[in-house]
């Protein structure tokens, strides 16, 4: 019984709490998987939604995720283990493949690139834009270390890779929206950095995905090299013979002094062909 007496005044003071925004957008994450798994009809989305961001305490946003499993630490069936916080040991070298400086000036990474395991990233009263959406990931496991003094750096990935975040700010911004994806070969993104006077920010970017996962860290690559000889020899024999046959026919007309006088416009053999022709209109 005093145990009792003392957790319900508890529990009453947790739910009496003004709910923040990361609050109701933790709620808010939790609807749309469970629209995304089937468990809530789009209607009944939108109805919760609402009533998410007009939740001003977190009892009044419990009710809204109570009997979803997500809002109890289990999720679905098929769920996984998350990404690691840090990179494995000996996974990431310590030193870059590639540096990024932006002294005074901008630097921009965007499109088609491939992204080394290390990169290092400077911006030094200037401006930085890593751009992953595009990019071809070749390693699971990818480290981008950013200092900003005076600077800004902005990093985007895909939606359907992991990303952590390590780091601070001197007078500064360091923010990093972490990020789980839902396969488990995904690539993983980690943001080490130092902001002084700076911002430095990673985020995914909306509505861009990784085509093919798989692809994109080497894994059905390594497959599809390892098919090639099997396609090869399966080239038809019978178009090999038809080309050896035209090019030996060909070879016997350059060889034959008729057939190249039938080719040549002055040849009498074509002179006989108009004469006729006139002779007979």
């Amino acid at each position: 019984m005093d145990l009792q007496k003392h957790t319900e005044p508890d529990l009453r003071k947790h739910t009496d709490l003004r709910a923040s925004d990361a609050d109701r957008d933790r709620t808010a994450d939790i609807l749309r998987e469970a629209l995304a798994e089937g468990r809530l009809t789009a209607e009944e989305h939108s109805e919760r939604v609402e009533e998410v961001f007009r939740a001003k305490t977190v009892g009044e946003l419990e009710p809204l995720v109570r009997d979803l499993p997500a809002a109890h630490g289990t999720g679905s069936a098929g769920g996984f283990a998350p990404a690691p916080r840090r990179p494995a040991p000996g996974a990431v070298p310590s030193v870059a493949d590639e540096n990024v400086v932006a002294v005074f000036s901008a630097a921009v990474r965007k499109g088609r690139w491939r992204v080394g395991r290390r990169t290092h990233v400077y911006a030094i009263f200037g401006s930085v834009e890593i751009d992953l959406s595009e990019a071809i990931f070749e390693h699971q496991q990818v480290v981008i270390k950013t200092v900003s003094v005076f600077g800004s750096v902005e990093i985007r990935v895909p939606e359907n890779v992991s990303l952590r975040g390590s780091g601070g700010g001197v007078l500064g911004n360091f923010e990093v929206d972490t990020l789980d994806s839902g396969e488990p070969d995904a690539p993983v993104v980690y943001v080490d950095g130092l902001a002084v006077l700076g911002t430095i920010e990673a985020r995914p970017k909306r509505g861009k995905l990784i085509e093919d996962i798989l692809d994109r860290v080497g894994v059905r690559g390594e497959r599809q090299a390892a098919q090639t000889p099997e396609v090869l020899t399966e080239v038809p024999t019978a178009t090999l013979a038809e080309i050896l046959t035209v090019a030996n026919s060909r070879r016997a007309e350059a060889g034959d002094p008729v057939a190249r006088l039938r080719r040549r416009p002055g040849s009498p053999a074509l002179g006989n062909r108009v004469h006729r022709r006139a002779h007979s209109g």
